[in-house]
């Protein structure tokens, strides 16, 4: 399981696909310093 974030921490880098054959890079391409993030897994 992955370690949770604690208050002060900064999120980690990270790179999703995105539909289109694009790449979002978190946090890098977000320009607000506030960003709430959902994430839906679809239907399994």
């Amino acid at each position: 399981m992955a370690d949770k974030l604690n208050p002060g921490e900064l999120f980690p880098d990270l790179a999703l696909n995105i539909a289109g054959n694009g790449t979002l890079s978190l946090p890098g391409d977000i320009d607000s310093p506030l960003t709430l993030l959902l994430f839906y897994r679809g239907h399994w």
